[in-house]
């Protein structure tokens, strides 16, 4: 039988209106290797931002139960014309209930799962079983954030490694995933230089075994940068900002310790390679490069997906099954607030969790 539930869409018209809004949906019963999961928790991800509201004026905006419009500003407004007139789902991963399953899936019905619909701001989804993972007696709160995070942090150590590094920048250290990369590297026996803006987030990082932390918010960041990259070598970085001078001030500070250990003077600066990639946006603004640092340097976007894809599917298993050993321990997520599809759409809610402040991540429970 086909069930029905609410489920969030997003809108975004050619005038820039941007209309977010539960509606009814029925979902036909799953057939070959799909499974209907009842959504228990889905977490409120930067990546889910960028679809959910983007940049959309949403202080302004006109909120009704269930409801909200707001307008998106140039240029992001054209910036984003390939989804004008769409109405899209939101909502990356999530845990639930598999309630029904195709021929192929029937083994899960009954299973708590997390899983990955892009869709899963919704009571109800169809999932392909091969991206679903049983969580056994974890609960769906456990297993709501078991995918992006815990695979995007897994992700930055295989591709280190696959790329002979033995040490990672990166500069949200105190985010979930930044939480989750230092128990990784902890783990793994890579080094890493945590880049945080508050004494607190050091502390937080400390206690969980990271040495190399540097506060951007001191006057001698700059310095304490380079001293951490000269301790450990870490030349390769990930960069969720994107926007602003973090990619520059890396680096710069990794440049610096390349010079510092040359034994002649090169008009080209060094040939130490010096690689970032940013792989979000929290600062929506320019990236603002220098040319400080020589022709030695790469910069590059990284997605999740891609990366997977190239890793092949060992790797991937080998990855999933960690995630599920180590879900309340390694890949431990923490929320501030638990909001259900009405509360999320509200002015208190968006205005909070559009915020993106380390360790203040939502989780949406679809029926509480």
């Amino acid at each position: 039988m086909a069930t029905t539930g609410k489920q969030l869409f997003t809108t975004l018209e050619a005038d820039g209106t941007l209309t977010v809004a539960l509606e009814g949906v029925t979902h036909p019963d799953p057939t070959g290797n799909q499974v209907l999961v009842k959504m228990e928790a889905a977490p409120i991800n930067p990546s889910d931002l960028a679809i959910l509201v983007g940049a959309a004026d949403v202080k302004n905006a006109s909120y009704s139960p269930g409801k909200f419009v707001a307008s998106v500003p140039e240029p992001f407004n054209t910036g984003s014309k390939a989804r004008h007139g769409l109405k899209l789902p939101a909502g990356n991963e999530g845990a639930g209930t598999v309630v029904a399953a195709g021929d192929g899936a029937k083994k899960l019905v009954g299973q708590r799962v997390s899983c990955v619909p892009g869709n899963a701001y919704s009571q109800y989804c169809i999932a392909d079983a091969a991206m679903c993972l049983p969580l056994g007696d974890h609960s769906a709160e456990d297993g709501a954030s078991a995918f992006v995070n815990p695979m995007t942090a897994l992700g930055f150590a295989e591709n280190a490694k696959r790329d002979g590094q033995d040490a990672i920048l990166h500069t949200v250290g105190a985010s979930n995933l930044g939480q989750m990369l230092t128990r990784i590297c902890n783990e793994d026996g890579l080094g890493l230089v945590n880049i945080v803006r508050k004494d607190s987030q050091a502390d937080l990082l400390a206690g969980l075994g990271s040495t190399h932390i540097v506060n951007s918010s001191h006057e001698d960041f700059m310095a304490r940068l380079s001293a951490a990259i000269a301790d450990t070598g870490a030349f390769y970085g990930f960069d969720p900002i994107g926007g602003g001078k973090m990619v520059d001030n890396a680096f710069k500070a990794m440049e610096q310790v390349a010079v510092s250990q040359m034994t002649e003077y090169s008009r080209y600066g060094s040939n130490q390679p010096k690689r970032m990639f940013i792989y979000g946006r929290l600062d929506t603004g320019l990236t603002t490069l220098s040319p400080s640092y020589g022709f030695g340097w790469t910069l590059s976007g990284w997605l999740l997906f891609p990366f997977l894809q190239s890793a092949g599917g060992d790797a991937v298993s080998r990855m999933r099954k960690r995630v599920l050993e180590g879900l309340t321990t390694t890949f431990a997520s923490q929320y501030k607030k638990r909001v259900n599809l009405e509360e999320m759409l509200t002015k208190e809610a968006i205005t909070d969790y559009r915020a993106m402040k380390t360790g203040e991540k939502y989780l949406v429970t679809p029926w509480s």
